[in-house]
């Protein structure tokens, strides 16, 4: 049985841990943004004056993004349905609307950079620290499945996770059937896991999924504490296992 202390408080016999990927385990909130940025851009220029709404929508403002808005934890769908939303207020049908937003996105992916982004500092060696004491771990994220392998792939993350999961399934966070069927695919209780994420769809999730704990990180960024967050914590050196 392994026991994790985390800051004041401590979860015991846990067996796994299960991530988001963005903003949890990859710095991708520069990308995220500018990923925004282009969209309601090329939106902007078929549907004149959505531009700024648009990027209200998404989550960023005055140039920074909301860890907890629609860019950072929307799956690719919400996003899509909530673009042709604004447009098809100006008039359009919704199948032209969502022919404008798929188009303009799926522009942008050919545009942006696919690299992964780089890991927060740490993440490499907490991640080996906690596979090496044989917990189990998974990642959860809004991104699609094939992003999620392709992020582990790139950082050498592969032997150490057992399942990889994306939006692109039945259900979506902050469903906890997401969560519980991660638990299922690695063989775990969900009462002897913890979910650790930075918005509080990850919370949602864990919790309602009968999670053993909701770890809510921030890497340093200035936030509102996370609903259902039994802990809040700046960095994984946090979650200290104890022999």
């Amino acid at each position: 049985m392994i026991s994790i202390n985390c800051l004041n408080r401590q979860f015991t016999d846990i067996q796994a841990i299960i991530f988001d990927k963005d903003g949890t385990l990859e710095d991708s909130g520069d990308y995220l943004r500018n990923l925004a940025q282009k969209r309601a851009r090329l939106i902007d220029a078929q549907i004149p004056g959505v531009g700024e709404p648009l990027l209200m929508a998404f989550g960023v403002n005055d140039g920074g993004l909301d860890p907890a808005g629609l860019q950072a934890v929307g799956s690719r769908s919400e996003n899509e349905i909530a673009a042709a939303a604004y447009i098809a207020e100006t008039g359009r049908g919704w199948s032209a609307a969502l022919d404008i937003v798929r188009g303009a996105f799926s522009e942008v992916d050919r545009v942006m950079e696919s690299t992964p982004n780089a890991m927060f500092p740490g993440c490499q060696e907490s991640i080996e620290s906690f596979a090496g004491a044989g917990l189990k771990l998974g990642i959860i994220s809004a991104a699609t499945t094939s992003q999620v392998v392709k992020f582990a792939h790139y950082h050498k993350l592969q032997p150490h996770f057992q399942v990889l999961l994306g939006s692109d399934l039945q259900f979506a966070k902050p469903d906890p059937r997401l969560f519980q069927f991660a638990c299922q695919e690695i063989g775990v209780n969900p009462a002897q896991t913890l979910m650790v994420g930075d918005s509080s769809w990850d919370m949602m999730m864990g919790s309602q999924g009968g999670a053993a704990g909701c770890i809510g990180i921030s890497w340093g960024r200035s936030m509102q504490p996370l609903m259902m967050a039994n802990v809040s914590i700046e960095d994984l050196s946090q979650l200290q296992i104890i022999s």
